[in-house]
């Protein structure tokens, strides 16, 4: 089994669990989340590996961390996250990407994130539930934060934290990769 057969299991399975526990019908969750009900049974029968921005979008109806969806092994007081296993959830051919690093479910989904983005590149992200922040740290490069159509400048050696609760984009207009690493803290759902 690859990889991605693993993740799409994984998915599939934990998708199916916690709609479950939940108590969400098809519909319930598709209108919460806006994925499609024909999406969700294609992705709880593993039929189909989503993209990056559906599975946000599930993982927030669900009041989880992504990493809740794709992870199969919970449970542990201690979980170390060898760098193999990371999960890769979006990259571009010109060399940007960015990997989820661990996640847990304390006090609502909590995630760490390394990004890349190589200059000319972005990545946009749809409103979030209200509650849920972000904050980073540039490394490397200087990264344009776009909230809500306003602009920011983060150069390397600045953080920055903002409420992710409208569309928002990481860009590089620079000459350099920008680095950062980001963690997001969503709500519990209710």
């Amino acid at each position: 089994m690859t990889d991605l057969d693993q993740l799409t299991q994984s998915l599939a399975r934990n998708l199916k669990r916690w709609r479950g526990e939940r108590n969400f019908t098809l519909d319930a969750l598709a209108a919460r989340s806006g994925v499609s009900r024909g999406m969700i049974i294609q992705i709880e029968q593993a039929r189909t590996n989503p993209s990056v921005g559906t599975t946000v979008k599930l993982a927030d109806a669900l009041g989880v961390s992504i990493t809740t969806l794709l992870d199969y092994e919970q449970g542990a007081r201690v979980r170390v996250v060898p760098r193999e296993q990371t999960v890769r959830m979006w990259s571009t051919e010109a060399g940007s990407h960015t990997s989820l690093l661990v996640g847990t479910e304390a006090r609502g989904p909590l995630e760490l994130w390394e990004w890349r983005i190589v200059p000319g590149d972005s990545s946009a992200s749809d409103a979030h539930p209200p509650g849920t922040v972000e904050l980073l740290t540039v490394t490397a490069g200087e990264l344009t934060l776009v909230v809500d159509g306003t602009e920011h400048r983060v150069p390397a050696g600045s953080s920055a934290t903002f409420e992710a609760n409208a569309p928002h984009v990481y860009r590089n207009d620079g000459s350099e990769p920008v680095e950062m690493t980001m963690a997001v803290a969503v709500p519990p759902a209710r």
